[in-house]
C-alpha cells in the first residue's frame, strides 16, 4: 500500500471546561497522541518486490541462458532533511548467476532453491559447473552437483567443475560461493603431467586442496592406469607442489615393495624448474664402481639455464660437464658445453697405471635475421683434446669417435649500405686432426670487399656489350694463421710461430656475346701480398747445413694475371614417337674453353749457397711459407677444356588422366675436364694434365643416389712410377691410364612414400660432436635423459596401428651406403677401399621397435661399427637396450623408467663398457 504525505497544519481543538465525561477525555487524548506522531513524517520509499523469474518449459531448449540478478530486497533513498539509520542488506552473491538445463529449471522461493536437471550448466564469476543435476541453495550460498541415471540405470553426465585453469571431474560436488570451500567425491583432475583421482577431496580455498584415498599417475588411461602411486593423504597446491604421506607404487593393480614415507613433487607452471639430477650407478672393468650423470639443474631465467653434471669412479677417475642453453626470441639462440675428465687407468703401483686429462668445448650460436638484417653473427665450435671422443668414459654417441676431424668457426659480418656497397667480415676457424693431433687455426680472418662497379655504364643503367660490361672490385683478405699441436695448444709457443698476411686483389672483368651463340668473358687480376715476416736462407758452417732465418718486418710482392673463357650450350633431342613409352631423350652439352696466363716474377727470387764451398747456388724466394703463397718463378700459360652433359627423358605417364608426358632425369651430370700447358717443355712439365671424369644419377624416385668419379692419365709411367713424356697408348697401353676411381651409392627407403624418419636438428649433439646426421654410425643415446624414444614422431597422434586381425601397420626404414675406391698411380692396381654400411629400423609389433647399424669392410675383412637397438613401449614406461658387440668401444646399455619428465628419476639403468 502507499502512504500519503500528511499535512503540516495543526488541528485546532476547543476545550469545554465544564464537561468532564471520562469517555470523551480518553478519546480526545488518543486522537491527540496519534496526530502528534505524524506531524513531521518523512517520505517512505516504495517497497521493491522481486519479479518472478520465467521458468523454461520442459523439453524446450533455449539459446539464451536464463539469468538471475541478485539485488537488495529494500532500496533506501535519501531525504534532504534526514538520513535513515537502517543499513541496507548486502546481496547474498557478488555477481550474476547464469544457468540452463534441458529438462527443467525449477525455483523454490520458499526454500531458496534452484534445481536444474539434465545437461545442467551454471556459470558464476570464474566458475563453470556442468552436471546431470545441479541444486543451488542461494540462502546458504551453496551449490550441489551430481550424476543422473539414464534409461538403463547407468550413471551419466558426471559433474565437470572448472575454476580458472583447474578442472575436476567428480561423482558429486558441494561448493560454497562465499568461502570458496568445496567437498568433492571421487574427483578426477589433470595437474601438469599428473592424472589425479581421489575418494574425497576437500577444497580449502583457491590454492589448497586436501585429498584422501588418492592415486596419481602419468598414464593416459585415467580409469585403468597400468601404474599409479597410492597414498592416503595428500596436500595439493595447484601449480606449485604436491606433498603426500606414505606412498606406495602400484603396477597393474598389484602393490609393489617400493614405498616412500612421504613424497614431494614440484608442480610449477614454469617451463623449467631448478632441481637435483640423480646419478646412475655403473661399473667398469678397470675403473671400478661409478656414479654417473649426477648433478643439479639451474633454471636461471626464462632466457638461459645451466646444468652441472659429474661422474665419479672408485679408482679416482672423475668427470665434470657444464651445459647451458640460452635464447631470446627474434634475437639469438645457442648453447655451450664444457666437458672435462680426469682419467686414471688401473691402480697406482701397477705397470699399466696411467693418468691423463682430456677436455672438449662446444659452442653453438645463431642470430635471428630479424634482429639486424645488415649484420650477422654465428658460431659453431668443437675443440679440445684430440682423443676425447676415443677415450671419454661418458659418451652420448660412441659413433662420434669414428670422426677424424674436429672443426670450428666463429664469424661476424656486416653490410654497409653505401655506394658502392661494402661488406666486412671477421671469422676465426679451427681444424684439428684427431689422428695426427695437428691443429690449424686462423685467429682471425678479416675480409673486406666493395661491390662491383661499372664505370662505363650510361645513365640508362644498361650493361650490354664488351665495353659497358667492364667492372671492377676490391677485395681485402687478412689472416693470422697458426699451426700447432695438442701439446702446445694455447701455450706461448703456439702464438710465436703465427703467420700474418694481407692479400689485396682488384679484378677487372667483362663478358659479352660472341658470334651470337657463344658467351665470352675476360678478366685481369692484380694482387698485392703483405707479410709481417719473411725468411733468409744461408749456409751455416757450424751446423754444416742450410738454415732458414726469420726476418721480422713488413715486406710485400705484387703479381698480376690474365684469363679468358668462351662457352656455349648445345641442345639435342632424339624423338621416338608419342606412342612410345620413352617419347624423347634430350641431351644438353655445355662445352667451354678457357685460357690463363701468369708471367714470371723472378725479381722476387734470390740465391743461396747450398754447400760450404759456395759454388752451388739455389734459387729461393724470401716469401716461402707465406699463407698466401709465393710469386711464380716461371710463366704459367695454360688452356683449360671442360664439357658438361645432362640427359633427360620424356616418358608416358602411368596416370592415363595426364595429357603431358613426364620428365625423368637420366644423368644429372657427366663432366669431363683437363688442361694443356702451352709452355711445357716435356721434361720438367708435361703438356696435358689428367682428365677428370665425374657423373651422378638418381633412381627409384630419387631415393637411390649414384656417383662416379675417375682420373684418366694420357701419359705412361716409368719403372719408378714417374710420369714420362710418352703417351700411354704409345707405350703399349690404352688411350688413358686410369689412376684412381671412386664410386658411391646411397639408398634410403621406407615402408611409405613419405619420409617418416625424424629430421635431426642442426644442433643435435651427434652433429655437434662431428658425427653423421643419419644413423649409419648408430643413434645417439643421451645419457642425461634416457627418456628419448625411437617411437617419438613415428606415428601420427591418435592413430590406431592395430587392426582387427592384428595386421598391424609395421613401419620400417633402411639406409644403405656403399663406397668403392680404386688406385693405380704406380701400377699397383688395387682396391684401397671397399665397404658397405646398412642401417635398418622396424616395428616387430606396434609396441616393439628394433634397429641395427652395421657394415662390412671387404679390404680389412672385418665388421665395421655395429649397434643393435631394442625398445619396448610400455605406455607410461619405456624399456630400451642398446648393444655394441664389436670393437674397442663394445658396450651395452639397458634402461627402464617412466617417460614423464616429472618422474624421470624413477628408473633403473645399467651400462657396461668392456674397455673403460
Amino acid at each position: 500500500m502507499t502512504l500519503q504525505k500528511t499535512s503540516h497544519n495543526f488541528t485546532k481543538i476547543a476545550f469545554i471546561p465544564l464537561q468532564t465525561n471520562l469517555f470523551h477525555i480518553v478519546l480526545i487524548s488518543f486522537l491527540l497522541t496519534f496526530g502528534a506522531s505524524n506531524i513531521y513524517s518523512q517520505d517512505i520509499v516504495k517497497k521493491m518486490i522481486p519479479l518472478a523469474i520465467p521458468l523454461q518449459k520442459k523439453g524446450i531448449e533455449t539459446d539464451e541462458k536464463a539469468q538471475i540478478t541478485v539485488s537488495d530486497s529494500i532500496r533506501v533513498e535519501k531525504d534532504s532533511v534526514k538520513t535513515d539509520s537502517i543499513k541496507p542488506k548486502k546481496a547474498f552473491l557478488d555477481g550474476k548467476v547464469k544457468y540452463k538445463a534441458d529438462q527443467y529449471a525449477k525455483i523454490d522461493q520458499k526454500n531458496k532453491l534452484i534445481t536444474l536437471y539434465d545437461n545442467a550448466e551454471l556459470y558464476y564469476q570464474d566458475i563453470e559447473l556442468k552436471s546431470g543435476k545441479i541444486i543451488m541453495d542461494y540462502q546458504k550460498n551453496e551449490v550441489y552437483a551430481g550424476r543422473i541415471k539414464d534409461s538403463t540405470g547407468k550413471y551419466t553426465q558426471y559433474p565437470n567443475f572448472k575454476q580458472g585453469e583447474n578442472v575436476i571431474e567428480p561423482d558429486s560436488i558441494r561448493f560454497n560461493f562465499k568461502t570458496k570451500k568445496a567437498l568433492i567425491w571421487n574427483s578426477r583432475t589433470d595437474q601438469g603431467e599428473f592424472n589425479v583421482k581421489a575418494a574425497i577431496t576437500k577444497k580449502e580455498n583457491d590454492s589448497v586442496y586436501f585429498l584422501k584415498g588418492a592415486r596419481f599417475t602419468t598414464s593416459t588411461n585415467k580409469e585403468n592406469p597400468e601404474y599409479y602411486f597410492q597414498t592416503s593423504k595428500v596436500k595439493f597446491i595447484p601449480g606449485k607442489k604436491v606433498i603426500t604421506g606414505l606412498t606406495n607404487l602400484v603396477i597393474a593393480d598389484v602393490p609393489t615393495p617400493i614405498a616412500l614415507p612421504f613424497a614431494f613433487f614440484p608442480m610449477s607452471k614454469e617451463t623449467s624448474v631448478s632441481g637435483l639430477i640423480l646419478p646412475s650407478y655403473n661399473d667398469s672393468n678397470n675403473r671400478g664402481f661409478s656414479l654417473q650423470n649426477g648433478g643439479y639443474y639451474f633454471a636461471l631465467s626464462d632466457h638461459y639455464d645451466l646444468t652441472v653434471l659429474a661422474d665419479y669412479y672408485t679408482n679416482g677417475s672423475y668427470g665434470m660437464r657444464f651445459e647451458s642453453s640460452y635464447a631470446t626470441r627474434y634475437k639469438f639462440r645457442g648453447n655451450v658445453n664444457v666437458r672435462f675428465e680426469n682419467l686414471i687407468n688401473s691402480e697406482r703401483g701397477y705397470p699399466d697405471y696411467s693418468k691423463q686429462n682430456i677436455y672438449n668445448i662446444q659452442w653453438s650460436h645463431s642470430r635471428d635475421t630479424k634482429a639486424n638484417p645488415n649484420s650477422s653473427f654465428s658460431a659453431s665450435v668443437n675443440l679440445g683434446s684430440s682423443k676425447y671422443f676415443q677415450q671419454s668414459i661418458n659418451q652420448s654417441n660412441i659413433g662420434s669417435s669414428l670422426n677424424n676431424t674436429l672443426s670450428s668457426s666463429v664469424s661476424y659480418s656486416k653490410t654497409f649500405n653505401i655506394i658502392p656497397q661494402a661488406r666486412l667480415s671477421l671469422s676465426a676457424t679451427h681444424s684439428q686432426n684427431t689422428q695426427t693431433e695437428s691443429i690449424n687455426m686462423t685467429l682471425p680472418t678479416l675480409q673486406f670487399s666493395l661491390d662491383r662497379m661499372y664505370p662505363f655504364v650510361g645513365k640508362d643503367g644498361v650493361k650490354k656489350g664488351f665495353f659497358k660490361n667492364i667492372n671492377l672490385q676490391y677485395n681485402l683478405n687478412g689472416r693470422n694463421n697458426i699451426t700447432t699441436t695438442d701439446s702446445l695448444f694455447f701455450k706461448p709457443e703456439m702464438f710465436r710461430d703465427a703467420q700474418i698476411g694481407f692479400q689485396h686483389s682488384i679484378p677487372l672483368s667483362t663478358n659479352f656475346k660472341l658470334f651470337k651463340y657463344f658467351s665470352a668473358s675476360t678478366s685481369v687480376n692484380y694482387e698485392e701480398i703483405w707479410y709481417a715476416k719473411t725468411i733468409r736462407k744461408e749456409y751455416d758452417i757450424d751446423q754444416s747445413a742450410v738454415i732458414d732465418r726469420t726476418v721480422n718486418g713488413f715486406d710485400a710482392f705484387r703479381t698480376y694475371n690474365f684469363s679468358a673463357s668462351v662457352g656455349t650450350t648445345i641442345y639435342g633431342t632424339f624423338n621416338f614417337g608419342e606412342n612410345k613409352k620413352i617419347q624423347a631423350i634430350r641431351h644438353v652439352m655445355r662445352p667451354s674453353v678457357s685460357y690463363a696466363y701468369t708471367p714470371s716474377f723472378e725479381k722476387y727470387y734470390d740465391t743461396y749457397a747450398s754447400d760450404a764451398s759456395g759454388t752451388m747456388d739455389n734459387q729461393y724466394t724470401r716469401f716461402e711459407g707465406g699463407i698466401f703463397g709465393v710469386p711464380g718463378l716461371s710463366n704459367s700459360n695454360t688452356m683449360g677444356i671442360s664439357l658438361s652433359n645432362t640427359f633427360e627423358a620424356k616418358v608416358t605417364d602411368k596416370d592415363s588422366t595426364k595429357t603431358e608426358p613426364k620428365k625423368v632425369m637420366l644423368l644429372n651430370n657427366l663432366n669431363l675436364s683437363t688442361s694443356y700447358n702451352l709452355d711445357a717443355d716435356g721434361v720438367t712439365a708435361l703438356a696435358w694434365s689428367p682428365v677428370r671424369v665425374s657423373t651422378g644419377a638418381q633412381f627409384f624416385q630419387n631415393k637411390l643416389n649414384a656417383n662416379f668419379a675417375a682420373t684418366l692419365d694420357p701419359y705412361a709411367i716409368d719403372n719408378s712410377g714417374r710420369r714420362i713424356n710418352k703417351y700411354n697408348i704409345e707405350n703399349g697401353g690404352s688411350l688413358f691410364r686410369m689412376t684412381s676411381t671412386n664410386f658411391t651409392l646411397n639408398y634410403a627407403i621406407s615402408s611409405t612414400d613419405k619420409d617418416d624418419k625424424k629430421n635431426k636438428a642442426k644442433d643435435d649433439q651427434t652433429t655437434r660432436n662431428g658425427g653423421r646426421e643419419d644413423d649409419l654410425f648408430g643413434t645417439a643415446t643421451d645419457l642425461n635423459d634416457n627418456r628419448q624414444s625411437l617411437f617419438d614422431g613415428s606415428e601420427e597422434e591418435g592413430e590406431d596401428v592395430v587392426s582387427e586381425f592384428f595386421n598391424a601397420k609395421l613401419p620400417w626404414d633402411m639406409t644403405f651406403a656403399y663406397a668403392l675406391t680404386y688406385s693405380n698411380n704406380n701400377r699397383e692396381s688395387r682396391i684401397t677401399g671397399n665397404s658397405i654400411m646398412i642401417s635398418a629400423n622396424t616395428d616387430l609389433t606396434p609396441k616393439w621397435k628394433v634397429g641395427i647399424s652395421t657394415g662390412y669392410d671387404f679390404v680389412q675383412k672385418g665388421v665395421t661399427y655395429t649397434q643393435m637397438r631394442f625398445e619396448r613401449d610400455l605406455s607410461s614406461w619405456r624399456m630400451s637396450l642398446n648393444w655394441m658387440p664389436f670393437g674397442p668401444n663394445a658396450n651395452w646399455n639397458f634402461f627402464i623408467g617412466i617417460k614423464s619428465g616429472i618422474l624421470s628419476d624413477i628408473k633403473w639403468e645399467k651400462r657396461n663398457f668392456n674397455n673403460r
